[in-house]
């Protein structure tokens, strides 16, 4: 393994640590325990390599955090808000708060992060915030005889879209991973060479004959910038499947999940997210929780008769 390679291992840990323990110790010692590097070699080479301090990244993880919260926690308070996302204070919360999005947290729950949608002109593949969802068909609640409820969406854009989504506990996941930080919005061919990378790696392990392709999603692409958004490309595996290179390995957190399945073609993921964001989402009774959403591919498009990708979208949700 090369030396870039193994420094890859090193970042991609500390990152997978920072985004499950973000209301935790995040100190520059801390996570150079994690990364096993020296505090301050460590504290170079993240900069060097993510391209912001780890100060700079804690940070803007957890003002994006109650960013999201903000607007699906209506019923929480700012402050709680604050402490939940590991800021020391409220005052803290409300400076770093103003100093990224230039309005208080109020402003941004009253309206101005819609505002701030629109100003970045945002359409994106697997985004966790509203935008400007189709025209809604029909939308149907029903409950099953197990006394399940479900709903069934229709909506109407340039294409027509529906899904059955149902609220399911799901069982942590274990998967290997690659990793991706920058733009990925849209890029089929950027999705294509990633998964091609994994399948290169997972198929001499036997992993393919049983594992299932994810896409997980660790930011908001109505909050992040671009730049920072950070995508890992997955196939499941048994829970302490040994990784070599560039290839990670984690567990997608268990849970109560919406999750909506689609069949559709390929530049239709963004209304898909917005059915289930824009519409779905308000009239649940169910609010975002702070595990990642996912997508789970379920067929191989170039074998389907008209090339349509069947995909579960799985959004991890609580009661409102």
């Amino acid at each position: 393994m090369d030396a870039r390679t193994e420094y890859k291992i090193r970042i991609n840990r500390v990152l997978d640590y920072v985004h499950d323990n973000l209301d935790a110790d995040l100190s520059l010692k801390t996570l150079a325990r994690v990364a096993n590097f020296s505090p301050y070699h460590f504290h170079r080479i993240f900069s060097a390599l993510i391209g912001e301090t780890c100060h700079q990244l804690v940070r803007r993880l957890r003002v994006e955090r109650a960013a999201q919260k903000l607007v699906y926690n209506p019923n929480e308070s700012i402050t709680a808000i604050a402490l939940d996302c590991g800021f020391s204070s409220p005052e803290t919360f409300a400076r770093t708060f103003k100093d990224v999005f230039g309005m208080s947290a109020s402003e941004w729950r009253t309206g101005g992060s819609e505002a701030h949608r629109k100003n970045r002109k945002v359409d994106r593949k697997g985004h966790q915030s509203l935008r400007n969802p189709g025209q809604v068909v029909s939308f149907q609640r029903r409950q099953d005889a197990d006394g399940h409820v479900n709903w069934r969406l229709v909506m109407k854009n340039h294409k027509a879209i529906e899904t059955e989504i149902h609220v399911k506990t799901l069982e942590p996941t274990h998967v290997v991973y690659l990793r991706h930080i920058g733009p990925y919005a849209g890029n089929a061919a950027l999705f294509g060479e990633l998964f091609g990378r994994l399948a290169q790696w997972a198929g001499p392990r036997g992993l393919l004959a049983t594992g299932q392709f994810l896409s997980v999603y660790h930011d908001d692409p109505n909050v992040t910038d671009e730049a920072k958004h950070q995508l890992s490309v997955c196939v499941t595996c048994p829970k302490g499947t040994e990784v070599s290179g560039e290839i990670g390995e984690m567990t997608i957190p268990g849970g109560a999940y919406a999750v909506a399945h689609f069949e559709i073609d390929v530049d239709q993921y963004a209304d898909a997210w917005d059915a289930v964001y824009g519409q779905w989402l308000p009239e649940s009774g169910y609010q975002p929780d702070d595990r990642p959403s996912f997508e789970r591919y379920l067929n191989n498009p170039q074998e389907h008769p008209e090339q349509k990708h069947i995909v579960e979208l799985n959004v991890p949700v609580k009661p409102l």
